[in-house]
């Protein structure tokens, strides 16, 4: 059985690791972070995933995980690192970089090289110049890279990591079929073979779409607001047609792809991805909207208290990346429209970018609904859809998630 070496050990690197553990891989997880290098090392997680802390348990106590903050000698090395971007929307690439020179020194012929970070267009080729350049003591095709990007759901992660298809592109068809020959002995998917570059732009276009349609409905809500239209009522209506399956509006567009990826195709073709570049600025507009209607609100009470529900980017996860809940609550809080409460059952804590203000308090939901004048819904959650509408009598309520109508 191949020897695993996973760099990442984030939202997907800590799944892929334990799940290839149990399936009899001997896996070495990598790490920059000590701490995470640690929990894990004990048997523990430091992300909310359902299972995944069973899973992580199992591998450990097996023997077949183990984590550390470099990387040691394997067959197959996978890098699960953060691809975000830079101001003016430029991707970073710079820890997949970084995350290459941490392997070079450990390669050898034969090595399978995996890049399943989601990555601008020319990454995967990027990763062998750079190998080429690090280690010319191999030959250049004696060392296999191909990218496969992550496909899961947050909430779902151990399940598609298995049952969703996988779409493989080699930087030549002899690491194509090498890294098809990998995930074919634990994912039950379709494998489906391709080159390096169609593969990045695949796993770009899945977001980009859905952000696109986001978007629309997005923009449906901010014309149903001025034209004093339902905009939930408005959807139900349109979606009765047989081909029109309009998305729910919300507060933005959060977490670490969809929020991020369409950027990527941006910068690569910025004179032909005009509707993807719009589609983001209405998206990444709709916070400020929430932030207009909350100050509107306030202007009913002297000393106004408003609960915001939720803080992650979706429902029924702790994820906070990119949250526009996050955003939202942030300029509330710098605008010093009133005392803010927030709840977030999935966290223990306020992130440091909240946590440094003085007006803002993590309380549990009792203590919110009773104490607030204005109640806004960010994200739903089913502990907010399962709230007693009572509760919410005599309080201002902005729903951006439409739970409540």
């Amino acid at each position: 059985m191949d020897k695993v070496c996973v760099v990442g050990l984030g939202y997907v690197g800590l799944p892929t690791a334990s799940l290839l553990a149990n399936k009899g891989f001997q896996v070495q997880g990598v790490d920059v972070n000590p701490r995470i290098v640690d929990t894990i090392n004990r048997g523990e997680i430091h992300i909310h995933e359902p299972d995944l802390d069973v899973l992580v348990t199992s591998a450990v106590n097996s023997g077949n995980l183990t984590a550390s903050l470099s990387p040691t000698s394997a067959d197959v090395f996978i890098l699960a690192v953060p691809t975000p971007f830079q101001d003016g929307y430029v991707p970073d690439i710079s820890y997949i970089e970084a995350a290459t020179h941490a392997i070079a020194p450990y390669l050898e012929s034969g090595n399978l090289v995996i890049l399943e970070s989601t990555s601008p267009v020319g990454t995967t080729e990027a990763i062998s110049d750079w190998l080429r350049e690090l280690r010319p003591d191999i030959e250049a095709d004696a060392i296999y890279i191909a990218h496969c990007p992550e496909r899961v759901l947050p909430g779902q992660i151990l399940k598609e990591l298995i049952v969703n298809d996988r779409i493989v592109g080699g930087i030549n068809p002899a690491s194509t079929a090498k890294a098809a020959a990998f995930y074919q002995q634990f994912v039950t998917g379709e494998i489906v073979p391709t080159q390096a570059r169609t593969a990045e732009l695949s796993k770009l276009t899945e977001n980009a779409f859905r952000d696109v349609n986001i978007a629309f409905a997005n923009e449906l809500s901010l014309i149903c607001q001025g034209l004093q239209i339902d905009v939930w009522e408005l959807r139900e209506l349109a979606n009765r047609h047989p081909r029109v399956n309009i998305l729910q509006p919300g507060p933005g567009v959060g977490g670490h792809c969809i929020a991020v990826d369409p950027w990527f195709i941006v910068h690569s073709a910025p004179e032909q991805a005009l509707l993807i570049r719009t589609a983001r600025e209405v998206n990444d507009s709709k916070p400020d909207q929430i932030v207009n209607q909350v100050k509107a609100a306030t202007a009913e009470f002297q000393h106004p208290v408003i609960a915001c529900l939720g803080l992650a980017y979706k429902a029924n996860i702790d994820d906070l990346r990119e949250s526009p809940a996050v955003e939202i609550v942030r300029e509330l809080v710098r605008e010093s429209v009133g005392h803010l409460l927030a709840v977030e059952p999935h966290i223990p804590s306020l992130p440091a970018s909240l946590d440094s203000w003085g007006n803002i308090q993590l309380v549990e939901l009792d203590m919110a609904l009773q104490k607030a004048d204005i109640i806004v819904l960010l994200v739903d959650h089913q502990v907010f859809k399962d709230i007693d509408r009572e509760q919410l009598q005599g309080k201002t309520v902005i729903d951006t998630r439409g739970i409540w109508r």
